[in-house]
């Protein structure tokens, strides 16, 4: 007998309560956080989508983990557990911890990157974007043409393009570029997986160009449980033996451990260049804190040990996966327009085929997003206009979803809110920003409705 249901794999021992409240309360508290939703009390939110990041539940063996923490100043042995756990998974020589994964961003970028310097990406995500550009480095997304197609099904559209990469390096000149990313998942590309047969064809560019091949690595585990899926010879290999094998095709990484390293803060940065390693520290020790703990408890190190091998455990991927295809699935099979196939930790609807009526510059991914928190209290985030500026190839709403958070009948009420949504679109307007911030404005930016 094959059963379909998708059931959680692992009990609930503990609750947190959640409160309804009324669309007129709604709307009372959406005006108040000037149409942002990141202004939001969290309270006040019914289903929180707004990000997968540090929003998961640990588990008891992370808890026990957590009373193990050694809280020394330097040379904690939690350091230790914490450095061989990543090893074990990345291989990389030096393990760097932050307090979280735009710190590792910060860090690199300070170090490898000139002004005027290009870093290619398949896409740079908002921090990783903002950290490059901060420092004058030129962030350049190199995705391939299926990826920034939202309705076009392909099994790998967070790829590279490489015959892109290979145009720019000549183009630019390999002294121009400090280093090359490839992001798994393409979290901006609608969590779309990379193969490992383009990663392997990345690698072999930047080898023959001396150029170092950094992972942002914050949804690995994902992406390696979609390679055993969908790409042919790594069907009957372990998620864990795919990260193991994709890694090695690298010189570093960057990784915000409040992703596939299941913990609620953290991050680390990597890299196998002993020189960068000890500048990396000495930056670190300034912002950060000494190089074995890195802003962090030494309960959170231990979190993380445990997190990043339980992120590669097949049952709980497996459900994963299958937990948000069940979403996607269901709301594209009523029409409603979403990036194609479901990404691994999210849901993206295409808001300008959601609600084509709204142009461009009255942000049609805010205002879709603003009203599913209108009809049911769910958060969800703008990945598009707002968030990238001219730069944005799509106009998304992500619906990241936390990791062993929610139930099953969560995201069913999740479809029904969507569906409510999507047969009344037509009524949904644009909006006008009245404040924004210099850098990543989508965190503090305020609207109110345009009247055009």
């Amino acid at each position: 007998m094959s059963i379909r249901t998708i059931i959680e794999p692992f009990r609930i021992k503990s609750v947190e309560p959640i409160r309804w409240t009324t669309r007129a309360q709604r709307e009372k508290l959406l005006h108040d956080a000037h149409g942002n939703l990141f202004l939001l009390p969290a309270d006040d939110v019914l289903i929180d989508l707004l990000t997968d990041s540090g929003t998961g539940a640990m588990s008891t063996y992370q808890w026990g983990a957590i009373m193990e923490g050694d809280e020394s100043y330097a040379g904690s042995k939690s350091y230790n557990r914490f450095r061989d756990s990543i090893q074990d998974i990345f291989g990389y020589r030096h393990v760097i911890p932050t307090h979280q994964g735009r710190a590792a961003e910060r860090i690199l970028f300070n170090v490898m990157v000139k002004r005027g310097q290009i870093v290619p990406n398949n896409t740079h995500f908002d921090t990783t974007r903002a950290n490059l550009e901060f420092v004058g480095g030129v962030a350049m997304d190199l995705v391939i043409p299926e990826g920034k197609q939202p309705s076009l099904k392909h099994p790998f559209k967070g790829n590279m393009d490489v015959a892109a990469l290979e145009t720019v390096i000549a183009r630019e000149g390999r002294d121009k570029i400090p280093l090359v990313m490839l992001t798994v998942t393409n979290n901006s590309g609608g969590g779309q997986p990379v193969s490992m047969e383009n990663a392997k064809a990345v690698s072999a560019v930047c080898r023959k160009h001396g150029i170092p091949l950094y992972f942002d690595a914050c949804r690995f585990a994902e992406n390696a449980y979609f390679i055993k899926l969908r790409e042919p010879g790594y069907e009957d290999k372990t998620p864990k033996e795919i990260a193991q094998e994709m890694f090695r095709l690298g010189d570093g990484c960057t990784m915000s451990a409040k992703k596939d390293g299941m913990a609620n803060i953290g991050g680390f940065l990597c890299t196998n260049d002993d020189i960068l390693a000890q500048q990396e520290k000495d930056l670190l020790i300034l912002t950060e804190g000494y190089p074995t703990y890195g802003g962090l408890a030494g309960r959170d190190l231990e979190a993380i040990a445990v997190g990043v091998q339980e992120a590669v455990d097949v049952d709980y991927l497996r459900y994963r996966i299958a937990s948000t295809a069940y979403l996607g699935n269901h709301i594209s099979e009523h029409g409603v327009p979403i990036v194609q196939p479901p990404g691994g930790h999210a849901i993206y609807l295409d808001a300008r085929a959601f609600v084509p009526h709204i142009p461009l510059e009255q942000f049609p991914g805010v205002a879709l997003a603003n009203e599913l928190y209108l009809e049911g209290g769910i958060r969800s985030v703008e990945i598009g206009t707002l968030m990238f500026g001219k730069a944005a190839k799509m106009d998304l709403v992500r619906l990241a979803i936390p990791r062993r958070t929610y139930t099953q009948s969560h995201i069913d009420y999740v479809i029904e809110v969507i569906l409510e949504v999507w047969r009344k679109r037509d009524q949904i307007k644009g909006l006008k920003i009245t404040y924004e911030p210099p850098f990543l404005r989508h965190f503090t930016a305020r609207f109110e409705q345009s009247t055009s």
